[in-house]
């Protein structure tokens, strides 16, 4: 089976995002929205509040943060230290199911001993002091109704969750009930925040003037301050759940990609740029050249990197990627056709997550000029993916032209902790 040079030049013009539609997309994002902030149905944003707003970084003292986000969760003992100094004391990291010895997210496992798992671990990385008061940070990131910072109420379940007893309940009693059981009780939960919300209160922790943060790894999700200019609402950070977009125009690999996925119909930019796709868009580019419609062969975010940094001039790190994954032989001007197939998967993902950053520095700018300011970024794609940076970089100037130099991109990989003990700071002084 060979390879069909026409139908692969006509995959990687499927990715293709030139500059006005670049700039078409960050303005649709920008109109979502405020249609989100309107209230309105034609939203593709959720624009959830966070009931928290931005650090002063001048939040000190000691306080225990928790980061639940899936099968690994981690608990630590952290010293805030103000000016945007920190230090963690103590790390606890545990998975909540170990085969054959216990199991704690399956069907059979339910809410109370999933919680006494957690508290425990809680319990530890306070070294079991019970004399000195903490504050609990919470970092959850399943889907939540909440109505202040201590009260998230589980959706549902995500990520292969299936413990009973905790949708519709408050996660925050669920742990508090917990820490009681075993003697925890100078431990208080206060604050709960997503993910996303967590990294731009850490970013904002260690640097002024920092009102966007964002998810760019296995999944992606994007938060911001909003100012509610003009407004007597009270600035916080909103979740936009900015994976969710869908004023995009699709390719037909982003459509088999979604009637594949769990939920079809749902979570459109993030199908397109997140870790978790981008090999099997790859792949199925790739099927379409070697005439197997719809084979996506099992490509990882990982083959794309070592794809596209092979410098070898006879291309063999390609060919042996291919190789691997589709049983197919390909000769090297074909690997370096391939090597333009990858690289235009990873241009497209860093062109429309840059696109929907422009549109919120739009909105936070209102009517006035874009400021100087940070974006913090926390995820794999963005620290690891080869081009991605370059190409971000890239996007930022051809949609805002000389202000792209305002813009500076941080990577924040410590926000799930740091950010719940900034949270539990925050949540202790308004008490």
């Amino acid at each position: 089976m060979g390879m069909d040079k026409e139908k692969l030049a006509e995959a990687c013009r499927a990715f293709v995002v030139d500059d006005d539609l670049l700039r078409e997309t960050a303005a649709a994002f920008r109109r979502d929205m405020r249609e989100g902030l309107a209230g309105g149905d034609s939203s593709t944003l959720r624009m959830l509040p966070s009931y928290v707003g931005l650090p002063t970084g001048a939040e000190t003292g000691e306080f225990v943060a928790l980061d639940f986000g899936g099968t690994n969760v981690c608990a630590a003992h952290i010293l805030l230290k103000g000016n945007g100094d920190f230090e963690i004391i103590k790390r606890v990291a545990r998975p909540l199911t170990e085969p054959g010895v216990y199991d704690y997210v399956g069907e059979t496992a339910q809410a109370g001993e999933l919680f006494d798992f957690v508290a425990d671990m809680v319990d530890e990385a306070i070294e079991r002091k019970r004399g000195t008061k903490f504050l609990l940070g919470h970092t959850f990131s399943f889907p939540s109704e909440q109505t202040n910072l201590y009260n998230a109420r589980l959706v549902t379940w995500t990520k292969e969750f299936a413990t009973q007893g905790v949708e519709g309940e408050i996660v925050n009693n669920l742990l508090k009930e917990a820490l009681v059981r075993i003697g925890a009780l100078n431990v208080e939960p206060v604050a709960v925040i997503n993910d996303t919300v967590a990294v731009l209160l850490a970013a904002a922790y260690k640097q002024s003037s920092t009102y966007i943060g964002s998810i760019y790894a296995t999944g992606h999700n994007t938060c911001y301050y909003e100012p509610y200019l003009g407004q007597a609402a009270q600035p916080m950070i909103l979740n936009m759940e900015s994976g969710g977009f869908g004023k995009l125009i699709p390719s037909k690999y982003d459509l088999r990609i979604d009637e594949a996925s769990e939920k079809p119909g749902e979570q459109h930019l993030e199908k397109m740029v997140a870790g978790r796709y981008l090999g099997d868009l790859f792949g199925l580019a790739l099927g379409d050249a070697f005439g197997a419609d719809g084979a996506a062969y099992g490509f990882t975010s990982i083959d794309l990197s070592a794809i596209v940094e092979d410098e070898f001039l006879d291309r063999h790190v390609v060919q042996e990627v291919v190789r691997r994954k589709t049983g197919q032989e390909v000769t090297t001007a074909e690997a370096m056709r391939l090597q333009e197939l990858a690289e235009a998967v990873i241009a497209r993902s860093a062109r429309l997550v840059t696109a929907t950053f422009c549109g919120v520095l739009w909105q936070i700018a209102g009517k006035g000029e874009i400021e100087k300011q940070h974006i913090a970024v926390d995820g794999s794609v963005y620290e690891k993916m080869p081009l991605i940076q370059e190409h971000v970089s890239r996007a930022l100037y051809v949609i805002l032209g000389e202000d792209s130099a305002k813009i500076d991109i941080v990577l924040e990989n410590v926000g799930s902790l740091l950010g719940a003990a900034i949270a539990a700071s925050m949540a202790g002084e308004e008490s």
